[in-house]
């Protein structure tokens, strides 16, 4: 693997937001602060890693899928998920409208078409007092600035400050119960400023993948502090459907 393949291999990593188990039943238990759901649906679930998990943690809520893919039927076959529905979640919106207390979406929306419609459509499946989770990058967080990773990013890719999306959600009816910076932070900016560097250097293929794998173990190492200041590069907000919406 030279060093242009080796930084390709990592940028997917990065793009695809790998989630530990950790971080999975940390989500899980956050909205369990606010809601025992009774069903569950995660927005772009590929395979269902995360409703296995999370179903640990709620071991009496329904969990389905939703993926534009194949994944999510595999996901349905391993157990992970009980329903399986393919397709983009507002064009199956009418038909699963009210059939949820509890709708997440991890580092979906900034990639998504258009976030707004998106919002709607979750407004639509949920059922009035159910609980919407979503997660997504810190616009240009000073890690990013000082890195000049903030233009790392798939296309199409939208920059939602957290103000933004909280008025946005206000504006559509939902209420904000919850916003977080500490948990959501994902430990790659590093990995991510090395990885474009190597991409660069035709001579750099035999020293890539160490030099990565000790980048991502220093992020790793640096997350518990990078996480509680403003370096932080994403954030949780945990919003209600307000009944009369």
């Amino acid at each position: 693997m030279d060093a242009a393949q080796a930084a390709a291999a990592q940028a997917e990593k990065i793009f695809a937001v790998p989630s530990s188990v950790r971080r999975h039943r940390a989500r899980a238990r956050a909205m369990g602060r606010f809601i025992e759901p009774e069903s569950w649906l995660d927005v772009e679930t590929g395979l269902g890693h995360f409703p296995a998990v999370a179903q640990e943690v709620h071991p009496y809520t329904s969990f389905d899928g939703l993926d534009l893919t194949a994944r999510v039927e595999e996901g349905r076959r391993a157990g992970r998920v009980e329903e399986a529905h393919r397709g983009l979640l507002a064009d199956l919106a009418p038909k699963l409208a009210g059939r949820y207390d509890a709708l997440s979406m991890f580092h979906y929306l900034e990639r998504s078409a258009d976030p707004r419609i998106e919002l709607i459509a979750a407004r639509t499946v949920l059922r009035p007092g159910g609980h919407l989770m979503i997660e997504v990058p810190v616009p240009r967080s000073r890690y990013a600035r000082i890195l000049d990773t903030g233009w790392i990013r798939p296309q199409p890719y939208h920059r939602i400050p957290p103000a933004a999306l909280h008025a946005e959600l206000e504006s559509l009816g939902y209420t904000v119960v919850a916003t977080d910076r500490r948990e959501p932070h994902i430990p790659f900016d590093l990995t991510a400023r090395l990885a474009v560097t190597l991409g660069r250097i035709r001579a750099a293929a035999r020293i890539a993948v160490p030099l990565l794998a000790a980048a991502a173990l220093a992020d790793r190492i640096l997350a518990p502090v990078v996480s509680r200041t403003r370096f932080s590069n994403a954030y949780r907000i945990i919003a209600r459907r307000n009944p009369t919406t």
